[in-house]
């Protein structure tokens, strides 16, 4: 009863957190607190807490180092875009369409490149994904259907902080997805994957599937994230994807605390608002946003080697095979 009790406290204490934080954030605009320069950072921050959460189910808690995430985001943005593009439908309906038809697509790119490349390993897993984005990018940069280099252009504005509610129910659907599928059984097994495959897969973890599932996740929710960058910017242009993206969201997840829900949410926000508040330091802004860097590092009170190699847990194996 008492575990119940606890339980019960604190979903209702993570429902007003939500709440409270839409409300702020609701008041911020509505009242003009915020400048126009500030408003702007809104969407993005959205969207890159969703980047982040999503990469850390692969980078943190299943343990492998990829370097394609960037290429997923594209693949919705432009799948996303090209929907509302070309089909004639209200706001609401358009932008919720294009988000699963975003999502879903990046899903199954996921799926296809994560069966073959999840057999690698460590460096040369990031290295295929790494191929893979660039891969990703020169594709839309040949065809006509996205206009190439030149960028498709004219999609309508549906995720600007204006509809920024559409934005922070996504991202707030991401993390509530994600930190449940963690608690579960199968998040059990893919964080004893992470600690050692050898030993999931002798009590028997289907580790290949569970690898992919998690991939086909993140995948999908970059996809969504891809589609609310593209209605907030209007604009898509595929030298935006490439391999400084992937690295700048796995920045987010390293900073933020490998297998940290937490910590990925406050790296997004503190990453992608740094540079803006820094703007009126001129000359000093790289070397304070350098400094914030280090601190915030050293603020997280871990260090990489045990963020890309976490301790064995022959508990959490346990569990997992129950």
């Amino acid at each position: 009863m008492k575990m119940k009790a606890k339980n019960y406290q604190s979903l209702l204490l993570k429902i007003a957190l939500i709440v409270i934080s839409y409300v702020v954030v609701f008041f911020l605009i509505k009242s003009g607190v915020l400048n126009r320069q500030y408003r702007a950072l809104i969407v993005p921050i959205g969207v890159n807490v969703i980047l982040a959460v999503s990469l850390n189910l692969i980078t943190g808690f299943l343990g492998e180092l990829t370097l394609g995430h960037a290429g997923f985001m594209s693949i919705g943005a432009y799948a996303g875009a090209l929907f509302s593009l070309n089909v004639d439908l209200p706001r609401l309906p358009s932008i919720l369409l294009s988000m699963l038809i975003g999502g879903v697509v990046a899903g199954i790119f996921g799926f296809l490149i994560g069966v073959p490349v999840l057999r690698l390993r460590g460096d040369y897993l990031a290295i295929v994904t790494l191929a893979f984005g660039e891969i990703i990018k020169s594709v839309l940069i040949s065809m006509k259907v996205t206009k190439g280099a030149k960028g498709l252009s004219g999609i309508p504005i549906y995720s600007s902080y204006k509809n920024f509610t559409i934005v922070f129910v996504a991202m707030v659907l991401c993390i509530v997805f994600i930190s449940n599928l963690v608690k579960s059984r199968q998040g059990r097994a893919v964080c004893a994957i992470r600690d050692n495959d050898i030993a999931a897969e002798s009590i028997g973890i289907p580790v290949s599937k569970f690898k992919v599932m998690a991939f086909v996740i993140s995948a999908f929710f970059a996809g969504i994230a891809g589609v609310l960058y593209a209605h907030n910017v209007g604009i898509l242009k595929p030298t935006t994807f490439d391999y400084n993206k992937s690295i700048e969201i796995l920045v987010f997840v390293v900073l933020g605390g490998m297998g940290s829900i937490k910590g990925s949410i406050i790296a997004a926000i503190i990453l992608t608002a740094l540079p803006e508040m820094l703007r009126g330091a001129e000359n000093y802004r790289m070397l304070l946003y350098a400094i914030a860097l280090i601190v915030l590092m050293l603020f997280n009170g871990s260090g990489i080697k045990e963020k890309l190699f976490p301790k064995k847990s022959h508990h959490k194996l346990q569990k997992a095979g129950e």
